[in-house]
């Protein structure tokens, strides 16, 4: 009997998660996908569900807040119990993929119109720093192994200015430093850790960005190929990337964006 391919995708409801889920299950991966919807955003979730075991892949979701501690804990002894279940098992690959922070200027006239700590810090821990816990507690969980491959996705705001990016932006710069680091301490166990950097795509998150329309049309207008970056081009890289004759890259940004970052 073939051993069962598994990834784990943090963020698996919607723009780059959902569309990763659905890649790797036509690759052949069985997904464990965690994510944060409340009723009204619950149905994007299902769908995805619903498409990857429509592929003849095992889908198993939790919906939690992938940030909080307690729920990491959770969901990482539930994966335990399920590779216990079936007499063994680990993850080939993980795919963090979480947006959520907060899009206020750092300076405005009004001190309730500008970031403060506590969303300053929740953003950064959010979108960067809970990527070094959830990769330390599947580590020390056993659930990753030589050959695992984790992932996540910076932006062009990692080291470009947006004005309400801020926040967001300093996320960014930390992930990719984290990225680094973690492939540092990761190598000697097989592992590699590195982040896509995905052109500006119309994602649920994007849209949320203050402005979002007047950043896409300079994008349509000044992309060299004349379009924006899709959740499906990050996808279809990454599931190129799971070839296991690809092992000798990490701690590395992979531009998904066309040239964009060029112009």
């Amino acid at each position: 009997m073939a051993k069962e391919r598994w990834a784990l995708i943090l963020g698996a409801s919607s723009g780059f998660g959902a569309a990763c889920s659905r890649a790797l299950a036509d690759a052949g991966f069985n997904i464990f996908g965690a994510h944060f919807d409340l009723k009204t955003t619950l149905p994007r979730a299902l769908a995805v569900k619903a498409d990857v075991e429509a592929k003849g892949r095992k889908a198993i979701f939790f919906n939690k807040n992938v940030a909080d501690d307690r729920n990491r804990a959770e969901i990482i002894a539930k994966i335990q119990e399920y590779f216990q279940s079936v007499g063994g098992g680990s993850i080939e690959c993980v795919l963090h993929s979480v947006a959520f922070g907060n899009l206020k200027p750092f300076i405005a006239d009004k001190p309730d119109d500008a970031v403060d700590r506590k969303a300053m810090e929740m953003t950064i821990d959010v979108m960067a720093n809970s990527l070094v816990y959830w990769t330390q507690d599947l580590v020390r969980a056993g659930l990753l192994v030589r050959g695992t491959k984790v992932f996540s996705m910076t932006s062009s705001g990692s080291h470009r200015v947006i004005l309400g990016y801020g926040p967001v932006s300093a996320a960014k710069a930390a992930l990719e430093s984290h990225t680094r680091q973690l492939a540092l301490e990761l190598a000697p166990k097989g592992i590699s850790v590195n982040t896509f950097q995905a052109g500006v795509t119309d994602t649920p998150a994007f849209r949320m960005i203050p402005g979002h329309e007047r950043v896409k049309e300079h994008i349509m207008q000044l992309h060299p190929d004349g379009r924006m970056t899709q959740p499906e081009d990050v996808a279809q890289t990454l599931v190129a990337l799971m070839d296991p004759r690809v092992q000798w890259m990490t701690g590395t940004v992979i531009r998904v964006d066309g040239g964009e970052d060029n112009v």
